[in-house]
């Protein structure tokens, strides 16, 4: 059908008709098409905006339909229901058909032919049915039926192609329409294979009713695609050839084929491969089937003593030993196996060499080529370990016999509750009970709180070191005093050097009787040396005070000198009064008494009152190091005779000693003057006067200033830690002697 008429033509004709283009733009209509529709476009117009019954006539209501109709094909009829504005009620048809070709330069046009479907009483030809209404439902169903159907379907009259559906044409890659007429061979000349099998089934299809074949088509731009060829005759054998071939794409079967041919040859390797891991692994591997040994591991052959050769055919029960309940021999408990369960074992093999030893080993089911069930046994060497075993039980015992015959309190622990295990006869009186009823119990029910906590926390740093520990207890009998037992306990891991233990030996000995002997010998050493330092305190101090009466004598007889040997013999008494106060002293020097004894001496020596006051926290428990308390005493002895010398004879010297937390303070007063400008860090180190007591005060622990406070000159002497210290004892009570130990209530 020309689709190209004239413009006389087109209005001339007694149909309806109306043109459009493939882009919707309205172009024109006739006459009669104006009569038989209201509202019409006018040209230029879009159908999209056109009147609902306009785009169901001409289809535009789906255009893909449209867009997909070949040149020369024309779409189904459409079906209208409209209401003129007369009111009157009436049904339009419509069909469009596509060009053969479009217009030169321009898009394809679209022709609707549309008439009336209403019965009309008037005798208007418009109203008459279409002759081609009856055909058009079966055609549109048929061809519906062809076009949605995956496979490519074509009609063949003798050896050419009639018709196709459009997945055909896709399948042999050709633009849309130019296979209609075309000779199969003609078709197909583009690929020599393709050409040679459709020639071989024409020719088949002359004495054979089917011909199926497959079709490699390679189509430049596109991946190489795998098609079914079926051609079938439909006519019969003696007339003109008419088939119906169909194509079928079996590309992803294909592919998927040789995927499993790869596969196969990857298993394949595969299996070489596990072999040949199976065969380095220390494990040995034997397979099993219905004839028996198929296949072992070289660890297997090594362990039964043979080669491959020599087992394949025979029962794994060739290597069993002669008990009748082998786990080679009885194999019935295989047959409950599924695939994929496993049953372990341990038994003695007896190799071809005569070698029997233990093995440990699982029996595994599973199916093999052909459905067939196979059995793999992985076995392990284990001798070596029950040997092992064997000494390990044997150093138990040995251990056990050790602990029950030891004289000492031991007691074997597990390491991670820390529960008695094993307990000999002399740890009854360690664990204060019987050995027996302490098996199983931890430490929180054998011992007291406070006692339980302790061991638990040494027995636990035992373990985390990985190394003994040694401690000693003092157990008391509930109420923190005596009688007193000593116990000497050592803890010990059990366990190599680079694992963690998994037991605790605890040694224990009784040492109360030890330990009251070497504190018997120690307290009389102890008297023994303080007897002979108080005798010695004693003679240096009568030694002083000698020396200082024949310097008295000396004195007297040479006025002239009498000065300086007065300051000489105030040294030496104060340095006597020392070694007096150490006499009956325990320990270091309480500072307070060194001052006292200080002042005393002063004061019987010049005969110069002087008043001592002690005032402050804890004044009375600071005490000097042994090797401070002469210094500070010489000191003292020439602070408080500068004050003599400088003071009114009738008034008397204040000399105060206070405390803090800080240390200790000594103000002594006097009635003076201080000379104008005076400051010690002028004073330079003596042998006398301010000068001793410079070169003699320790610099870190000490200060010393020296100012006039009006009428009076105030001294104040600092002394702190580390020259001075407190005590932690009471004054006058000595310092406890002997070694300290943690007190735990029975």
């Amino acid at each position: 059908m020309d689709l190209n008429p004239s413009d006389d033509w087109f209005d001339l004709v007694p149909s309806a008709l109306a043109e459009f283009d493939e882009q919707g733009r309205w172009l024109r209509h006739n006459h009669a098409f104006a009569t038989l529709v209201e509202r019409t476009p006018t040209p230029g117009q879009h159908l999209a905006t056109t009147a609902p019954h306009i785009q169901q006539l001409t289809g535009w209501d789906t255009p893909l339909g449209l867009l997909g109709l070949r040149p020369g094909e024309g779409a189904f009829p459409t079906r209208v229901h409209v209401t003129r504005d007369d009111l009157v009620p009436c049904v339009l048809m419509g069909k469009v058909h596509a060009a053969t070709s479009p217009a030169p330069g321009g898009e394809r046009k679209l022709l609707c032919i549309a008439w009336s479907a209403t019965p009309s009483t008037t005798g208007d030809v418009t109203a008459q049915p279409h002759p081609a209404l009856d055909t058009e439902p079966l055609l549109h169903e048929l061809t519906t039926i062809l076009e949605s159907s995956p496979a490519g379907i074509a009609y063949l009259r003798a050896d050419t192609l009639v018709r196709c559906n459009r997945r055909f044409e896709r399948m042999l890659g050709v633009e849309p329409g130019t296979l209609t007429g075309q000779q199969l061979e003609a078709l197909l000349s583009h690929d020599p294979r393709i050409k040679r099998v459709a020639s071989e089934s024409v020719a088949r299809l002359q004495r054979e009713p089917q011909y199926e074949s497959e079709l490699e088509i390679d189509v430049p731009g596109k991946p190489t695609m795998w098609y079914a060829l079926s051609i079938k005759r439909i006519g019969s054998a003696g007339g003109p050839l008419e088939a119906i071939a169909v194509l079928s794409d079996i590309t992803r079967i294909r592919t998927q084929k040789a995927q499993l041919e790869a596969m196969g040859r990857d298993l394949a390797l595969q299996a070489d491969r596990t072999r040949a891991i199976l065969d380095s692994v220390f494990v040995g591997i034997v397979t099993l089937d219905a004839n028996g040994i198929s296949w072992m591991n070289r660890s297997a052959r090594r362990m039964f003593g043979g080669d491959l050769r020599d087992f394949v055919g025979q029962p794994l029960s060739t290597v069993a030993t002669t008990d009748l309940d082998h786990p080679f021999r009885m194999t019935e408990y295989l047959d409950d196996l599924l695939d994929g369960q496993s049953h372990t074992f341990e038994c003695q093999v007896m190799g071809r060499d005569g070698r029997i030893f233990w093995v440990v080993g699982n029996a595994v089911v599973t199916l093999g080529e052909f459905n067939q069930r196979q059995t793999t046994y992985a076995l392990l060497d284990i001798d070596r370990r029950r040997q092992a075993e064997a000494r390990s039980a044997e150093a138990q015992a040995t251990l056990k016999r050790i602990i029950e015959m030891a004289p000492m309190a031991i007691s074997l622990l597990e390491a991670s509750s820390l529960r008695v295990l094993q307990a000999n006869k002399a740890a009854a009186g360690f664990l204060q009970r019987d050995p027996l009823q302490a098996v199983g119990e931890p430490p929180e029910t054998l011992f007291p709180e406070a006692r339980a906590r302790q061991m638990r926390e040494e027995m636990q740093s035992a373990l985390d070191a990985n190394a003994p520990v040694h401690r000693e207890h003092k157990v008391g009998n509930g109420n923190g005093k005596g009688p007193f037992q000593i116990w000497d306990v050592n803890y010990l891991p059990l366990g190599s050097d680079d694992q963690a233990a998994d037991q605790l030996l605890v040694v224990s000995s009784d040492i109360t009787e030890q330990r009251a002997a070497e504190k018997a010998r120690l307290d009389a050493a102890i008297a023994q040396r303080e007897m002979l330092v108080r005798e010695v305190h004693h003679r240096i101090k009568n030694n002083l005070q000698g020396v200082a009466g024949l310097l008295q004598q000396i004195a007297q007889r040479k006025p002239e000198v009498a000065p300086a040997i007065s300051e000489v013999v105030g040294q030496v008494q104060a340095i006597a009064q020392v070694y007096g106060l150490q006499v009956g002293a325990g320990g270091p020097l309480r500072l307070h008494s060194v001052v006292e004894a200080i002042a005393s001496s002063v004061q019987k020596t010049f005969g110069h009152p002087i008043a001592l006051t002690l005032e402050g926290p804890q004044v009375n428990d600071w005490q000097l190091p042994e090797a401070e308390s002469i210094p500070i005493a010489l000191s003292l002895n020439e602070l408080l005779t500068n004050a003599h010398k400088h003071s009114d004879k009738g008034s008397p010297i204040a000399c105060g000693m206070s405390s803090d937390e800080q240390g200790v303070t000594i103000s002594i007063r006097n009635r003076g003057h201080v000379p104008e400008g005076f400051t010690m860090d002028r004073i330079r180190g003596g042998v006398s006067g301010l000068g001793l007591v410079r070169a003699l005060l320790p610099r870190r622990s000490s200060t010393i200033q020296i100012q006039q406070d009006g009428a009076q000159v105030l001294t104040r002497l600092q002394l702190t830690p580390p020259g001075i210290s407190l005590s932690p004892y009471p004054p006058n009570l000595g310092e406890p002697a002997g070694q300290q130990f943690a007190l735990w209530p029975q």
